[in-house]
């Protein structure tokens, strides 16, 4: 099995607009199928970076001179290129998906389909895991964390299961977990725990806040008419990518200046996201909820 197939391949890569001897950043290495496309693209004197916080990522390192792998979170993207002396770059893409190998990784917790740990740390370095939140955060932050970034219908009733659960034993196991909020599960079991699993998974890694770190380094880094490509998979991340090209901000309210002229770092090359093709869900049904959008910096 792959350790991760690529959505939306040519289109995100397409995207960027490669200029052959251009610096380029692929965000979310992972299996490396984007930076090897991006690298056919590339002359012998162009360069690509590619960030990946899993230490499993490592593993899939490309040998060429061209590319460099940064053993980090891309939110700390702007510190990894000043330390390769680089300042701005042609263009960047971020595949914001977990990868297929996480979740087929039994051990790494993030799927529901599998007993393990309750881990679902993207960098094995963290301090923080499932079990820690699911045994510590309160009824009130079990609820925000289940009902904003799960959607999860009836987050009120299945954080008090778990508070309620956890008085007479932590949580540990996959398995244990679910045994204990099976009687609160509604409607598709599978859709309802993929809910669940996503909250937690999203909480653990800080997801949308390293976004939000992520987008805004982006407009300091790209050169004029870089491009930025980005590919996300549910609407928290989506309305955060649309609001920030759309708007230079995460309200997504227009910033006028004292003259008022209303700030637009980046111009928007596609109007509308871009999604998988039916031929491509088939193939990898992971991407059926993808979407894509470019923008250019102003």
């Amino acid at each position: 099995m792959s350790y991760h197939n690529p959505v939306l391949l040519h289109e995100s890569v397409a995207a960027l607009n490669i200029e052959k001897d251009g610096v380029y950043v692929d965000a979310t290495f992972g299996g490396g199928g984007h930076s090897k496309y991006i690298l056919e693209q590339l002359g012998p004197n162009g360069k690509l970076f590619s960030f990946d916080q899993d230490a499993d990522a490592a593993a899939n390192s490309l040998n060429d001179p061209r590319f460099n792998f940064v053993p980090a979170n891309f939110r700390y993207l702007k510190r990894f290129l000043r330390l390769n002396g680089v300042k701005q770059v042609n263009g960047i893409l971020a595949d914001l998906g977990v990868s297929s190998h996480q979740f087929n990784e039994a051990d790494r917790g993030f799927s529901y389909r599998f007993d393990a740990d309750l881990d679902m740390r993207m960098d094995q370095q963290a301090d923080t895991t499932a079990a820690d939140i699911l045994n510590q955060y309160n009824e009130n932050e079990l609820i925000k964390i289940l009902s904003e970034y799960g959607e999860v219908r009836n987050s009120k009733t299945l954080a008090k299961a778990i508070v309620d659960a956890r008085r007479n034993k932590k949580f540990r196991t996959i398995q244990q977990f679910l045994s204990a909020i099976e009687h609160v599960v509604r409607g598709n079991k599978a859709r309802y725990l993929a809910q669940v699993f996503q909250a937690l998974r999203i909480e653990v890694n800080e997801e949308m806040e390293v976004l939000k770190e992520f987008l805004e380094q982006c407009m300091e880094v790209l050169q004029p008419n870089g491009r930025l490509s980005v590919i996300s998979y549910h609407s928290l991340e989506d309305r955060l990518v649309k609001n920030f090209i759309k708007k230079g901000n995460f309200k997504g309210e227009f910033i006028k200046d004292d003259y008022g002229n209303i700030f637009r770092p980046f111009k928007l090359i596609v109007k509308k996201a871009i999604e998988p093709p039916a031929e491509e869900i088939k193939r990898n049904p992971r991407a059926r909820s993808a979407k894509l959008r470019i923008a250019e910096k102003i």
